[in-house]
């Protein structure tokens, strides 16, 4: 079977099964298993396929035309300019979750050129200066991509991975191989299994309520990182729980929830004694009164 034939059979196949970008798919598909560029394909529709690749292909598009994320059928996704390592065991990375690197690079600047007449406690703000490392946690990391590219932006920074979950810690142990980042990866049921004192803490926990209707996609991706209870907040109450209960608050903190969930989210913050420094689309920065 050359290229052309199999493109258009999966496309075909893709289309009736509802997924809008079916040729666009194929086509990564294909990028993927031959190794060479969209460019190259489009100008050799000639070229035969083996037996191989055409077991690998078929697989691979009766898979997606179950709706399962094209991510997943890759095995990657882009996060932030980086290829990261993805499975159905993890959330995958969504876009609007760059705002949140984009949000702690802007704030991260602010906080190290800081002084202590600035309205940030003292006694942690001079536990940053003193040792000149600043320590975050990723909570809830899942496939690992917004703390390891939080450490790669920041070398300077200490960078941890804390998850719940086993099969996705094995995800984010991947991903720290591949970027070669060597951070630490907790089990962690939030930060119950952590001693350390965070500066910065960076939160992208389930929060959609669970009565809420995915959409086909999302319903191949692991529920415990997407629903956060009746209106979608438990785990967040949680966590500030246990921030309430430290003798050192981390400084800041990034959370990511629906819009319509910001005001909520902020009253729960401030109960912890925080106050929402930013907001910009999903994402939230709370600062430490």
């Amino acid at each position: 079977m050359n290229l052309n034939h199999w493109l258009l059979q999966a496309t075909s196949a893709l289309h009736a099964a509802g997924i809008a970008t079916a040729r666009l798919d194929a086509l990564v598909l294909l990028e993927d298993e031959l190794n060479t560029n969209r460019t190259h394909l489009l100008a050799h529709p000639e070229l035969e396929l083996t037996p191989k690749n055409i077991k690998v292909l078929d697989a691979q598009i009766d898979r997606r035309v179950t709706h399962e994320p094209l991510a997943f059928v890759r095995g990657k996704t882009e996060f932030y300019g980086r290829e990261f390592i993805i499975s159905p065991a993890v959330l995958e990375p969504r876009p609007e979750s760059e705002t949140m690197i984009d949000l702690l690079l802007t704030r991260h600047a602010e906080l190290v050129s800081a002084s202590p007449t600035r309205n940030i406690t003292y006694g942690i703000l001079k536990q940053v200066q003193d040792d000149g490392t600043l320590r975050i946690a990723d909570v809830g990391t899942g496939s690992g991509a917004l703390g390891i590219t939080a450490q790669l932006e920041l070398p300077q920074a200490t960078v941890d991975l804390l998850e719940i979950d086993s099969a996705a810690i094995k995800i984010a142990q991947k991903n720290v191989i591949k970027f070669a980042t060597q951070q630490t990866i907790l089990h962690s049921n939030l930060l119950s299994a952590t001693s350390t004192t965070y500066d910065i803490l960076l939160c992208n926990l389930p929060y959609v309520p669970d009565d809420h209707t995915i959409n086909q996609a999302a319903m191949h991706e692991p529920k415990i990182a997407i629903f956060g209870g009746l209106d979608g907040l438990d785990l967040y109450r949680r966590l500030f729980q246990q921030i309430r209960s430290l003798k050192n608050k981390p400084l800041l903190i990034l959370c990511e929830s629906l819009p319509p969930q910001h005001t909520k989210l902020a009253e729960i913050a401030e109960q912890a004694g925080y106050k929402q420094a930013t907001e910009d689309d999903f994402i939230q920065a709370f600062q430490l009164n």
